[in-house]
């Protein structure tokens, strides 16, 4: 049987959405049973060429060649896409947490039926297990998804997407920020199964901010920047700083974080004996000017602490003080009255208004100030959310598009920046970089670093050690529920974190 040497090859593919152009001749070859990585900040054009593959927006120029067969760009939709095998999961997947992984594997392909249409389920669960199998997932049919470890869900997502192909090893597989809601731990399983797929055969493309994990899996790389192929390179060619500089254009400045302290006598919030959900009896503080790091491993407690402080959910046990007096805030707008703001870790499910514009959605927190005689002074709100704008670094700034149309790293800007108008007293943020590239990481910690200068406080939850030891003028531990260490200066680093997290200790 003939192998094509390229599994994809794309050739000066361009596309414009009004006056913004997106891609503007970009070119790509993949070879068969490789791990191809996609790489470029927010904004780079990394969505829009993987939206055209899988058919949802259609290209004004360019060819397309998959598997040796050429398509038309003007023509290819989602359905010619699937003919053509080329598979999309993305980071917001399509599985159902609370069916089962049977269930999953066949929503959108069907189910095993009598001639009567009734399910049967002992067919459903027997080609489920099949699927399992063939792609080395641990995990049986009638499993709840949502029980699995994040890792088996990505990869039961995968399952589904590649189940129905001839064999395991045939088309196109585009993996869109896999391992963005991962720990390391989950990142290693998820990357040995990808290689397990690739040296089978199967052709993978990833897109992830991770330059580590680019590193270890890649065996190619192309890098975009503001819709050109900034570099393309063989594994042999791969390093760190060389892809920095490929995405951001320039070499980032050295972090100036460490050694830079604010850090006050005075504690703005404390907490005693805390109990909520997997928390026990915590006992923590943080001080004016200070930015305290949260370390520890999905289900450890670290958000559980944060949605208590913003007044989402309510300790069990425990007394917390605000600025030395007593705090338990009924509701988040008790909490946002204390001069107190959150940015969750679901961006998109609650950190965003989607259909509304970046004007709208950085004035959100702040309404009352643009209300004057039962009218809305929108020529205030357009000021303020383009000096924000300015403030954050919102690239391209348009303040006027819906925040659905942004990259993920202009939506989380715009998220801290929708604080940041309010000149709050203490940050709250949970997974501050996630899904977001290197120059937009570098900028989000500037702009927590500003704040803190300025006399705010942060309380930072990362599963980045990386990010911890680099931002952080503290972090504390928690394993199990519990504050197990309280790191500074000199053990300030993620390995020393990465230990403590995983490390073992009595029930």
């Amino acid at each position: 049987m003939h192998v094509p040497s390229a599994a994809l090859k794309v050739t000066d593919i361009a596309k414009t959405f009004g006056a913004t152009r997106a891609l503007a001749g970009v070119s790509m070859t993949v070879r068969p049973g490789s791990i191809h990585a996609l790489l470029g900040g927010n904004g780079s054009g990394k969505s829009t060429l993987i939206r055209i593959l899988a058919g949802v927006d259609r290209a004004d120029a360019g060819q397309i060649e998959v598997g040796g067969a050429q398509i038309d760009v003007g023509s290819l939709t989602a359905s010619l896409a699937r003919k053509h095998e080329i598979h999309v999961v993305h980071q917001h997947s399509s599985t159902f947490p609370h069916l089962s992984v049977a269930e999953n594997l066949s929503l959108g392909r069907g189910y095993e039926a009598s001639i009567g249409g009734r399910i049967r389920w002992p067919a459903v669960r027997e080609r489920a297990q099949k699927v399992l199998t063939r792609f080395g997932i641990e995990a049986s049919p009638d499993q709840i998804l949502s029980s699995l470890r994040p890792a088996m869900q990505t990869m039961v997502a995968i399952a589904r997407a590649l189940q129905d192909q001839e064999g395991s090893t045939t088309g196109l597989l585009i993996l869109d920020e896999p391992t963005a809601t991962l720990s390391s731990a989950e990142v290693a399983r998820l990357a040995q199964a990808l290689r397990r797929y690739a040296a089978a055969g199967q052709t993978i493309i990833v897109v992830t901010h991770r330059l580590d994990e680019v590193l270890d899996l890649a065996d190619h790389v192309t890098v975009l920047r503001d819709g050109k192929v900034a570099g393309d390179l063989p594994r042999e060619e791969i390093t760190h700083d060389m892809l920095v500089q490929l995405i951001a254009g320039s070499p980032l400045p050295v972090s100036e974080n460490r050694g830079l302290t604010c850090v006050t006598d005075r504690v703005l919030l404390e907490a005693k004996d805390f109990c909520m959900g997997p928390l026990v009896n915590v006992d923590l503080s943080v001080k004016v000017g200070e930015v305290l790091g949260i370390a520890g491993l999905v289900g450890s407690g670290r958000t559980s602490f944060l949605r208590a402080v913003f007044g989402l959910a309510r300790p069990s046990a425990g007394t917390m003080l605000f600025d030395g007096a007593g705090y338990n805030p009924v509701d988040p707008a008790d909490a946002v009255q204390h001069g107190i703001a959150y940015v969750p870790e679901d961006r998109l499910g609650d950190g965003t208004f989607p259909g509304l514009s970046v004007v709208r959605n950085i004035s959100m927190a702040s309404l009352d100030r643009y209300w004057k005689n039962a009218r809305l002074r929108t020529k205030a709100e357009d000021r303020d959310a383009a000096a924000i704008a300015d403030l954050v670094g919102m690239r391209p700034r348009r303040t006027d598009l819906a925040i659905s149309q942004l990259s993920g790293g202009n939506q989380q800007k715009v998220v801290i920046g929708r604080w940041l108008l309010r000149r709050p007293r203490l940050l709250l943020l949970d997974e501050p970089t996630q899904g977001v590239d290197v120059g937009a990481r570098a900028d989000i910690h500037r702009l927590v670093r500003g704040a803190v200068s300025e006399g705010a406080s942060a309380v930072v939850v990362s599963s980045d050690f990386s990010e911890l030891a680099e931002l952080c003028d503290r972090v504390i531990v928690l394993n199990r529920g519990r504050i197990i260490a309280d790191v500074t200066a000199g053990e300030l680093t993620s390995d020393n974190l990465q230990k403590l997290a995983h490390m073992r200790i009595a029930a």
